[in-house]
């Protein structure tokens, strides 16, 4: 094939912090991986599709935020209803807690009053309501609620503390869907043309790098 898209899990950086033995190897064996294709001739670029930073307190525990218990105390039990959208089957990593969390509020709610009384919870960053948020990160209107959260770097988002079974996590937590994790690498081991400096590149901008920017 003339194009080939190779993928991986994010499991090795949930587990385990750059620097550590397990990182080392898991990139290693990547590199290795890397350098043979490249000694083939072939164009090889690499991103990601987001960062991701350690979530514990001092102590090393899950720092959770939890918006369910929060809106249920406020509203009512189950009045509101959080989504996380980390949220799938391999919770042994991740715990299914992440950094972003779209919020649908009954119809007596005020959006603005329920947006400004989350942002006051410690660790929550960011608190907008639909529109804004749709605008703000390009996400589809019709799978968002009324309100978006984001968490503080080193915090998570959670729904309720009963929901989540965090005793399959064996190490310190880590995981993403913050502001914080938006800044990811786009390396390529060619040169290329018709990039200044300060060009603004996202990740799915690789396609066009490999495909109209490389120097023949």
């Amino acid at each position: 094939p003339d194009v080939m898209y190779l993928s991986t899990t994010d499991y090795v950086q949930h587990k385990h912090a750059p620097g550590t033995p397990e990182a080392n190897m898991f990139y290693q064996m990547m590199d290795g991986y890397l350098s043979t294709l490249h000694d083939l001739g072939v164009t090889v670029a690499v991103t990601a599709d987001h960062g991701m930073n350690a979530k514990t307190d001092a102590a090393g525990f899950p720092a959770v935020v939890y918006l369910q218990d929060a809106l249920d105390g406020w509203l009512g039990a189950g009045q509101a209803r959080v989504i996380l959208p980390i949220t799938d089957p391999y919770v042994v990593h991740h715990g299914a807690l992440g950094s972003f969390a779209t919020v649908y509020l009954p119809a007596p709610a005020d959006a603005p009053t329920v947006g400004r009384r989350l942002g006051t919870l410690p660790g929550v960053d960011v608190v907008l309501d639909h529109d804004a948020a749709c605008t703000r990160f390009e996400l589809p209107p019709d799978r968002m609620g009324d309100l978006v959260v984001i968490s503080a770097c080193h915090v998570v988002l959670g729904t309720a503390a009963a929901r989540h079974d965090l005793s399959g996590l064996d190490a310190p937590l880590r995981s993403h869907g913050g502001l914080s994790e938006q800044q990811v690498p786009l390396l390529v081991n060619r040169r290329t043309a018709g990039l200044g400096r300060g060009a603004r590149l996202r990740n799915f901008d690789v396609f066009d790098v490999v495909l109209n920017r490389v120097e023949a």
